[in-house]
């Protein structure tokens, strides 16, 4: 029997990241933190401080920026069998039948800019996971066109991403940005983001058991019953 997977979205600041840790907080003692993020500035090395400041024990990190399905897969396989993971281990066993090779790398992705999993600081290791977060996947879709990756190839992961969610072998959470509320943006680039982002959000609601919209800190149940972990 699968377990749940559910979906927070909601703006900036809207409380959607600590929304979905308190869930994973109240579902299992072993926690993992799947990030997308790159620490490339001062800004958002700030930003990431902050989140590891509200996690606290029981929580475990690994860094995945451009392929979170493959490092899921490995989760996923640590999850089932007797052998944990732990988060300082690197990729190698994760990239193969879902990261196919392409002329530059896993995915198309030129093999050099493409990081390995890490260990996030403040992170623990111990044993498979009782439950992931990941967050997020605006960030994911983010970095994905900096890479002058199309919409086409973007949704092709993000449909990869989502076969993983459908049956998940552990509780899963996701955070996603919801960019529809506000101004469209200026730039080419911005608005291609928006579009990507959206029809992402999209796919991964139809799949995941639960959506969450979180809006000044409350939830507001979109599809199935508000998880009682947040009631």
């Amino acid at each position: 029997m699968s377990a749940r997977c559910v979906f927070f979205v909601g703006g900036t600041r809207s409380g959607k990241s600590g929304m979905a840790q308190r869930w994973a907080e109240a579902v299992a003692p072993q926690r993992l933190y799947l990030a997308t993020c790159w620490a490339e500035d001062e800004e958002m090395a700030r930003r990431v401080a902050r989140h590891q400041d509200m996690r606290g024990a029981g929580w475990q990190c690994l860094e995945e920026p451009l392929n979170p399905a493959a490092a899921l897969d490995r989760l996923f396989a640590a999850a089932t069998q007797t052998g944990g993971v732990r988060a300082s281990q690197t990729p190698s066993a994760v990239d193969g039948p879902t990261a196919p090779e392409g002329p530059d790398g896993p995915d198309g992705l030129a093999g050099p800019e493409r990081p390995e999993m890490s260990e996030c600081p403040g992170g623990t290791e111990s044993a498979a996971p009782g439950v992931i977060l990941l967050d997020c996947v605006s960030l994911w879709i983010a970095n994905l066109l900096a890479r002058d990756q199309g919409e086409e190839a973007i949704l092709r992961k993000v449909s990869a991403l989502g076969e993983r969610l459908a049956a998940p072998p552990v509780p899963v959470a996701v955070v996603s940005a919801e960019t529809g509320l506000g101004l469209v943006p200026m730039s080419p680039l911005g608005r291609a983001f928006n579009d990507v982002l959206g029809l992402a959000n999209q796919e991964l609601a139809r799949v995941c058991h639960h959506v969450v919209f979180v809006s000044c800190g409350l939830p507001l149940a979109l599809k199935g019953a508000l998880p009682e972990e947040l009631c």
